[in-house]
């Protein structure tokens, strides 16, 4: 009699298992990842260290970009552990975005900007996204107590819970309506809050120039493009029965690589004051990286040795 053994690893398929695209795909993902990386870096040092900086509008980016660079990191990794750091960065993503209501506040009512959005209000707001994130501990927990038994590899570019369930040795309809249930309506209630809130802005801007009309109009266009390109995917893969399409690796590309890498060019660096700000600081840099290396030159010199320290 054969005795089922328990599976101890997981092998993830990827994205494909064609031999040429195989050797393309990491140099792509590579490139991405480190600009996905630099982009959101650079956003959270200027942010941290600009004084120019200071308003909500950029603890939000500040947040936004911190959250974007966790997420792009968890989904590249292969620990069963990952299945939670993902969707908890990524939670954190769905509710940062609803930062919309800064935008609206600050287009729409610029005077009374800073009493609206006190720092009061920014620290709840992020917390609640935290809190919030944690919803996922009750569905890791039971899927990580699940019976595997083989087979072992999940047709997936990385661990996530609908992959992860179909191997399991038992009956997962329960969880898996715990997932539709819970990360669903998240996905579709926050992307209709965002959509509602940029058709508002919108509209209370028609009494405004045409000018100004037009600005708010290219941004809200460019912030609802990534809110789009993320929930769409989301709202596929989580609010469905259990059953997985070869599309969904593809589908799952554009929210764990596309977005953190969009995040930084549309929300950052199309604004003034932050591309002022990187300026500033990438030319401060160079100053000090000069000087630095001038005060070498100068030991070597002046001491005539060839190792030498500042």
């Amino acid at each position: 009699m054969s005795v089922n053994k328990s599976v101890t690893e997981l092998i993830l398929f990827g994205l494909t298992q064609d031999v040429g695209k195989q050797k393309v795909i990491p140099g792509v993902f590579l490139i991405l990842y480190f600009a996905t990386l630099l982009g959101n870096f650079l956003t959270v040092v200027t942010v941290k260290t600009s004084r120019t900086l200071r308003s909500p509008m950029y603890f939000f980016l500040f947040c936004l970009s911190f959250a974007d660079a966790c997420f792009s990191t968890t989904t590249a990794a292969r620990l069963i552990v990952d299945v939670f750091a993902a969707h908890f960065f990524g939670c954190i993503k769905i509710f940062v975005l609803i930062r919309a209501l800064d935008c609206y506040i600050a287009i729409c009512k610029p005077l009374q900007y800073t009493a609206i959005m006190s720092w009061h209000l920014c620290g709840v707001l992020v917390i609640l996204a935290w809190v919030q994130s944690q919803h996922r501990f009750s569905q890791i927990f039971l899927a990580l107590r699940l019976p595997f038994c083989g087979p072992n590899v999940i047709g997936h570019y990385f661990c996530d819970l609908q992959p992860l369930l179909k191997l399991a040795c038992m009956d997962t309809s329960v969880i898996n309506l715990l997932v539709v249930s819970n990360s669903g309506p998240i996905c579709m209630v926050s992307c209709i809050i965002l959509f509602i809130s940029y058709v508002v802005t919108l509209y209370s801007l028609r009494n405004h120039s045409a000018e100004g009309r037009i600005k708010a109009l290219f941004t809200c266009i460019s912030h609802f493009i990534v809110v789009v390109i993320f929930f769409g995917p989301c709202i596929f893969i989580y609010t469905r029965p259990p059953t997985t399409f070869p599309i969904d690796k593809v589908v799952t590309v554009f929210y764990t690589v596309g977005t953190p890498l969009l995040n930084p060019l549309i929300y950052k660096l199309q604004n003034e004051e932050v591309k002022n700000a990187m300026k500033i600081l990438l030319k401060r840099r160079v100053t000090q990286a000069i000087h630095g290396a001038k005060k070498v030159i100068v030991y070597i010199y002046s001491d005539g040795y060839t190792c030498c320290k500042v």
